[in-house]
């Protein structure tokens, strides 16, 4: 076994617990499991929200407390009141978020070692941890999965695993990584070695199992000897059942897999046919798209093709079932370490009807499938319910080994027997299914993989032999326990029952919209463990659930609203988040906001080079997405308060706000644009602020843009704090080129900044200026969003020279630079002036302002014919209009028309715009409190 998998051996004298003594830690289960019972009893706890479905004694079989409940876990406080650190609001906490490229990938044994639906790797998040976090720090998870955060937490304190990462590890500690500095590559420290403590949080009670035994010490050695014991006398019991006869006659095999094919019958002369016979070309090593049907000739494809059917009566249920016929077609055996394969023969049939015929002794799941799209996606088959997921012989064995592994005995010699149930019991359904290419490529050698996020039966279903699966489990179980601690809660990450201000850093990977429907998805697993997800609190996009893409962004709001009540002010939060849709990921980034943290860096996942890039719109969500956000420090809210939401409250934002964001960003010695240090990016922050907080913006655009440039520098088109620019200035000595920022164009906004950046560089006429515009407005424009005429642009946010007077300082600039006749001129110069004439610039910040003042009428006056016109959706709009139209809604406390308007533009239109999803989400929470 992996020496990581290996832990101490158990201990089977006085343990300590939260600082209690106990004379084992079979009786520290015991006296936990008693103050658990009597907690349970109680009609307010179970009315906590996301608490699972389930009876007290199942909730009572899976948890381990104080550790792990399989409910909303009532010693979580306990645990951090004895491990966490109280708040020090006089302790200085400053850290940039963290940048560095990451490119830890999926094959590692401790990864591998149980699937799931979606995980990030431990040694990937253990990079954050170790950024963020010293030794006893307290880190936080609420929807943990397997519990890859409390994994990386623990082993921060193997030198091994950090040393594996590339850093170095000091004699006494100290955790020290590569930096560059002034061209040379320098060691620098930057955390300490040891484990730190972690507090896990999941909706799904399999999930939470499965990440309480991957961070629980567990004796290895006598899991060990309990699960050949399990495994001998299973085998005792149903091994008769995967016999099968080599071809010498004499000979017994051990069946390895067999295939099943559905059967359907041609819609031309209604001979049955077996799929796996007609469509499968071993030659060419794929399932054929046509295929002659055997009796006609016909010319078929799979979707011509009319099912099959079987009718027998459940004896599970006592039901009539009507189920697509599928039959056995072929069988992979071994006989010592030789494999083989045959068509299965009469006697293979007769030991299958056999098995058929064969009583399920121990208890099994006969539940009808939850509702869902995932979970009755097999209804037209005649898969309605749990037990039909499964073959006769391996719905046996399935139940053989639980009623095993889960009596109170096994429980209380080692309670990791779970995992290693669970760990299996994926092999074991008929969601394996035959990947053809990579079977015929390896000459039968390889089985069957389920279609990830999906419980999709395939007509080619691999039956895989379960006391193999489980036998080969046993030494990949993982057992990861390095000296840290963890706890393990199962509910809503919206109610964690801890103190606020109390945990050090907040590592998430929260649900995705509505890619992954994990209740459904686990509803197999968690059939068999007998506690189920409360749907109710699950925070996605699901119509059979009823939930909306609001739904989804108010669930994600109030669990965001308790992470950032129990983050300690001034610290650190992690969002791993993974989805194509810009309006998905606006939801997030809204939720955020609401919830109180303010967002400093976002970078997306490169996985074909697996890096990150700065990702400068909402629009170009293609990667995986790692969101750094910040509690702003105590000191800042208090001073907020004071000054009731003043013009000083902004700037105060800002400092604080720029303390926080990354100084420099450095990939292959060249420097990259930080976006978040963008003006316009620091607006919407600011702007974000003081909404949650229920005040009025007390600054425009372009007066907070003239106020940037009077109070702070600016570098490269970046906002600094003196002392960051005069680091950043170092390093920019150091490259030859300034960074660039990407600019795509998809609205009005984005237009004006792409002329805002191209003028200023290139003062241009309108003939010049056209063709490069329009090449901008590609297939990336939002689809309600009205298409501006770049004359109208131009005219409400430039100024344009017509040969009157001195030419503007920014044309002579850009003329005297590129054109060698023009060099030292005077303003004045007719030369200069006509060379000049026409061309549009960027105003000063003095006309700025007045331009914006006259543009904002003018978008004002175009927002009350929104608010006027008759019917039930605007087919076309601007977002500018809508975006000036809400801002001075929320400035007069009229969140009726902010909601009225929104109600006219499409659901898409809204949700994809953060800006104005914010306005309007806001409104309707404070029409909602009566404010």
């Amino acid at each position: 076994m992996n020496d990581l998998f290996r832990s101490e051996k158990a201990k089977s004298g006085p343990v300590e617990c939260l600082g209690q003594t106990f004379p084992s830690d079979n009786a520290r289960r015991e006296h936990y499991l008693k103050l658990l019972a009597e907690t349970l009893k109680d009609p307010e706890f179970r009315k906590i929200e996301g608490f699972p479905v389930g009876s007290d004694e199942d909730i009572l079989a899976l948890s381990d407390p104080p550790y792990y409940t399989a409910c909303p876990n009532p010693f979580a406080a306990a645990f951090i009141n004895h491990y966490g650190k109280e708040y020090d609001s006089l302790a200085r906490h400053e850290k940039e978020p963290f940048l560095a490229d990451v490119s830890e990938g999926k094959n590692d044994p401790i990864y591998n070692a149980h699937s799931y639906h979606t995980k990030v790797p431990h040694k990937a998040i253990m990079r954050y941890v170790l950024h963020y976090t010293q030794p006893g720090d307290m880190v936080f998870d609420g929807f943990c999965g397997t519990g890859m955060t409390g994994v990386a937490a623990q082993l921060c304190g193997d030198r091994k695993v950090v040393e594996s990462l590339g850093y170095r590890v000091a004699s006494d500690g100290t955790i020290l990584e590569q930096q560059v500095i002034d061209g040379q590559p320098v060691w620098r420290p930057f955390s300490k070695l040891g484990a730190r403590t972690a507090l896990l949080n999941e909706l799904s009670p399999a999930a939470s199992f499965i990440a309480s035994n991957y961070n629980t010490d567990i004796d290895v050695e006598r899991f060990e000897l309990e699960a050949k014991r399990i495994l001998r006398e299973v085998t005792d019991e149903c091994g008769w059942m995967y016999e099968t006869r080599h071809s010498d006659g004499k000979t017994k095999g051990r069946i390895n897999f067999t295939l099943w094919s559905d059967v359907f019958s041609c819609p031309e002369c209604a001979g049955e046919l077996i799929f796996w016979d007609v469509a499968a070309d071993k030659d060419a090593g794929k399932v054929r798209d046509e295929f002659s049907c055997p009796h006609c000739a016909a010319v078929l494809t799979k979707k011509s093709l009319e099912r099959a059917w079987r009718t027998f009566v459940d004896d599970a249920t006592g039901l009539t079932v009507r189920q697509a016929k599928q039959v056995p077609v072929l069988i992979n055996y071994s006989v010592g370490r030789s494999r083989f394969e045959k068509r299965p023969d009469q006697e293979d049939l007769e030991l299958i009807e056999r098995v058929a015929a064969e009583p399920v002794a121990n208890w099994f799941p006969s539940d009808r499938m939850i509702d869902g799209g995932e979970t009755r996606r097999n209804d037209p088959i005649g898969i309605t319910h749990v037990h039909h997921f499964y073959t006769r012989r391996n719905l046996i064995a399935l139940s053989r080994f639980r009623e095993r592994i889960f009596s109170a005995r096994e429980r209380e010699v080692n309670p990791g027997l779970g995992l290693w149930f669970t760990s299996s019991h994926v092999w074991a359904t008929r969601l394996n299914r035959l990947l053809a290419s990579n079977y015929f490529k390896s000459g039968g050698g390889v089985i069957g993989q389920t279609l990830q996020g999906t419980l999709y039966v395939s007509s080619l279903a691999i039956e895989t032999n379960c006391i193999e699966r489980f036998s080969l489990r046993v030494s990949s179980v993982p057992f990861t326990a390095h000296g840290g601690v963890s706890c393990v809660s199962t509910g809503s990450a919206e109610n964690m029952q801890v103190p606020s201000d109390s945990v050090d850093y907040i590592f998430v990977d929260p649900p995705f919209g509505a890619n992954i429907m994990y209740s459904e998805l686990n509803s197999l697993w968690e059939a068999w463990l007998k506690v189920r997800t409360n749907a109710t609190a699950e925070a996605v996009e699901n119509r059979a659930q009823g939930k909306a893409l609001d739904d989804y962004r108010r669930l994600m709001s109030k669990c965001f609203e308790e992470a950032f009540r129990i983050l300690k002010p001034g610290r650190w939060m992690t969002v791993e988040f993974s989805n194509t849709q810009a309006s998905v990921w606006n939801a997030i980034q809204t939720a955020l906001q609401e919830a109180g943290f303010v967002v400093a860096n976002v970078a997306a996942l490169e996985k074909s080079h697996k890096g990150y890039r700065a990702v400068t719109t909402t629009t170009a969500v293609k990667q995986d997405l790692v969101i750094s956000a910040y509690k702003p420090n105590g000191g800042l809210e208090e001073r907020f308060e004071k000054t009731g939401g003043s013009e000083e409250s902004a700037w105060d934002f800002v400092r604080t706000h720029l303390k926080y964001l990354p100084t420099v960003k450095a990939r292959d010695g060249a420097l990259e644009f930080v976006a978040e240090r963008d003006p316009r990016i620091i607006f919407d922050r600011m702007v974000a602020w003081f909404v949650r907080h229920n005040a009025p913006v007390p600054l425009s655009s372009q007066e907070f843009q003239e106020g940037l440039r009077q109070r702070f520098p600016e570098r490269d088109g970046m906002v600094f704090l003196p002392e960051q620019a005069t680091e950043y200035d170092k390093k920019r000595a150091q490259v030859a080129q300034a960074p660039q920022m990407e600019l795509f164009v998809s609205d009005e906004r984005s237009a004006i900044d792409w002329l805002t950046d191209f003028l200023k560089k290139r003062p241009s006429t309108y003939q010049d200026l056209h063709p490069e515009f329009i090449t901008q407005l590609g297939a990336g424009w939002k689809k309600h969003e009205k298409r501006p005429e770049l004359a109208a642009l131009l005219e409400t946010n430039f100024l344009q020279y017509d040969g009157t007077g001195d030419v503007p300082s920014q044309i002579h600039s850009y003329l005297s630079t590129n054109h060698k006749d023009l060099r030292g001129l005077e303003k004045n110069d007719p030369r200069l002036i006509a060379k000049a004439k026409d061309r549009w610039y960027v105003p000063d910040p003095n006309k700025a302002q007045d331009l914006e003042k006259r543009r904002e009428k003018v978008l004002l006056k175009e927002f009350d014919t929104y608010l006027d016109a008759t019917g039930r959706r605007l087919k076309e709009f601007r977002l500018e209009v809508l975006r000036a139209g809400f801002k001075a809604a929320w400035g007069r406390k009229d969140y009726q028309t902010i909601i009225k308007v929104a109600q006219k533009i499409p659901d898409e239109a809204l949700q994809e715009d953060e800006k104005l999803l914010l306005w309007y989400d806001q409104a309707l929470t404070r029409t909602e409190s009566g404010l």
